[in-house]
């Protein structure tokens, strides 16, 4: 079987995994990894399947990343830490916590909750897979050619993160659109267990988003009965990177 790709950022036995959003990648947490291996943490940027720098594949579930972060944890020695995860990222750890619960010592999930979200990536989707290489060959092309898809350019330059050179003057995607084009379903699935994550577990929220409000309480709470759910003011999906620093001091102080 095949390893993800991480960046490993500080060292130790005190284990902490991030795994990102869709259409992101574990280097867009780097700024906090920094901080976490300041206090002690030997932190692991994961690329899930189909992101960054890890494999392609055809298969693209939660039931198989579960199974590659399992994987990854073998591989690397890690038999138990912390697990952080946003978005996408979040559904994978909800689903990894609640199957291998003695391999998770802490959970925080990060805007996201074990609910079924209907498809809402299309435009971004549409974008990414019209752009021609053949024909842009610079970011600031591939960048007007996504204004026609993604008016907002915060969400833009996220993406753009997802461009690399292959080969002088050719530029490509680290993300595999074929696959992630068709996979709104899988990423939108709603959590499938019998049962219950009974150890600490942190869900983070942006006030201005909505993935997270007092409907989903419940059934976070029917998965997690220890959750504490905490809002971050003035923050959408991308709380992490809207309140960089409100978002940190509240996950450091919830982990002490």
């Amino acid at each position: 079987m095949k390893i993800l790709h991480s960046n490993i950022v500080g060292s130790g036995d005190n284990h902490f995994i991030i795994l990102h959003g869709f259409l992101g990648m574990g280097d867009n947490w780097k700024t906090h990894a920094k901080k976490l291996a300041d206090k002690g943490y030997c932190v692991h940027l994961v690329d899930q399947r189909n992101h960054g720098r890890s494999f392609w594949s055809n298969k693209f579930d939660y039931e198989v990343m579960v199974n590659d972060l399992l994987h990854y944890m073998n591989h690397s020695g890690i038999e138990q830490g912390n697990v952080l995860g946003h978005s996408m990222g979040g559904k994978t750890a909800m689903s990894f916590a609640l199957q291998y619960s003695n391999r998770v010592q802490k959970l925080i999930i990060a805007d996201i909750a074990p609910k079924y979200y209907a498809p809402h990536h299309q435009k971004i989707l549409a974008g990414l897979s019209t752009l021609n290489f053949g024909e842009i060959n610079s970011r600031n092309a591939a960048a007007e050619h996504l204004e026609n898809y993604i008016p907002d350019a915060v969400t833009r330059q996220f993406l753009l993160k997802n461009l690399y050179w292959v080969s002088e003057g050719h530029l490509g995607l680290r993300t595999n659109i074929a696959v992630l084009k068709n996979a709104a379903e899988a990423v939108g699935a709603a959590i499938q267990s019998q049962k219950q994550f009974n150890k600490p577990t942190l869900f983070l929220y942006g006030e201005n988003s909505n993935y997270i409000n007092s409907k989903t309480d419940v059934e976070i709470l029917q998965f997690f009965p220890k959750a504490e759910i905490v809002e971050i003011k003035e923050a959408g999906h991308w709380l992490h990177a809207e309140q960089p620093l409100m978002f940190f001091q509240t996950l450091t102080q919830w982990l002490i």
